[in-house]
């Protein structure tokens, strides 16, 4: 392993000239980041800690939104009362993250940041996330990989709080060289057709800071469940994050967003459009979760994941609009 130094900025302003003067890297919980150095996949000469910046790692009301700095742990949001208590969709994300170990140390903006966990980019074979210029997963071992978005890399995005941010319309406030600007959480991420090797629209020199949620909406029922191909200290293979604006007995909104199929968190506009104004019952439901599979082009080894997709947008439906 190449040898590197540490470097503990006292503000983002800091560590933001850090990054743009030095091939360095950032380490928030560092379960990603000091992982992808060990295995030689990245081979910066400074990593920038950001635990050493004081007041990130808060979650306030401020201005009608709840404000969740980005080095709040996983364990933490997922037992705050606040996120508990109004974002269930995102408590739950939170809270079935890799093993108790991994949430107790990583952090919010870790995970909506982490690189793929594809197993040729994590071996270091020469594909597009290692500055290659082919993605063996289409002809290779491709049971986990994408069903939407895919091409030319078939990769998933591996974060369980990601697609239940897009689904609670989050923003996210990023700091760079120039300073601040904010995005909606959906156009954070970016399918490989923009650039194979990235899946999210960070600079080099830039830092995701902070994550705003909007006031929740009177009636929203939210949920994330998540199917796994065992029991822990895994990725999902299927996921959906649901919310719903639930009025006497009728969805006057919806936000449906899937994990585990597709290189960005992928929603499902149609789905969305099909609940609205509608009582939910069983049958329509079941025609939601058959629409959520719309437009898949699976690859040789993971067709399972259609089926599966169905069942969980179905049960997952059904579950929230009836708590």
């Amino acid at each position: 392993m190449k040898s590197f130094s540490n470097a503990n900025p006292k503000s983002v302003q800091e560590a933001v000239k850090l990054l743009e003067s030095k091939n360095a890297a950032i380490v928030g919980g560092g379960s990603d980041m000091l992982g992808m150095v060990k295995e030689r996949l990245v081979s910066p000469d400074v990593l920038v800690h950001l635990r050493s910046i004081p007041g990130h790692d808060k979650i306030r009301e401020q201005g009608g939104e709840v404000r969740i700095g980005g080095l709040v742990t996983l364990t933490e949001l997922s037992q705050n009362q606040i996120i508990g208590g109004r974002y269930t969709v995102l408590a739950d994300a939170a809270g079935v993250v890799g093993t108790p170990q991994i949430r107790n140390a990583g952090t919010l903006a870790g995970n909506v940041c982490q690189r793929p966990w594809c197993w040729y980019f994590r071996n270091g074979f020469p594909c597009y996330k290692n500055g290659g210029k082919t993605c063996f997963s289409v002809t290779g071992e491709n049971e986990f990989h994408a069903i939407f978005g895919g091409g030319p890399s078939y990769i998933v995005h591996p974060s369980d709080t990601a697609p239940a941010l897009v689904a609670l319309d989050a923003k996210f406030v990023i700091a760079g060289p120039k300073g601040e600007r904010v995005l909606p959480a959906a156009e954070f991420f970016a399918l490989p057709k923009a650039d194979p090797a990235r899946e999210n629209v960070l600079a080099h020199d830039e830092i995701l800071t902070e994550v705003r949620l909007p006031a929740a909406a009177r009636g929203l029922r939210s949920s994330y469940h998540k199917e796994l191909d065992r029991e822990s200290w895994t990725h999902a293979v299927v996921s959906v994050a649901v919310a719903l604006g639930v009025e006497n007995g009728v969805c006057r909104s919806a936000r449906i967003v899937l994990g585990g199929v597709a290189p960005i968190p992928w929603r499902l506009q149609k789905v969305e459009a099909m609940l609205a104004g509608q009582k939910v019952t069983p049958e329509l439901a079941a025609k939601a979760g058959e629409a959520a599979i719309e437009g898949a082009q699976p690859l040789a080894k993971n067709k399972y994941k259609l089926p599966l997709t169905k069942a969980v947008v179905k049960r997952t439906i059904t579950a929230v609009a009836s708590a």
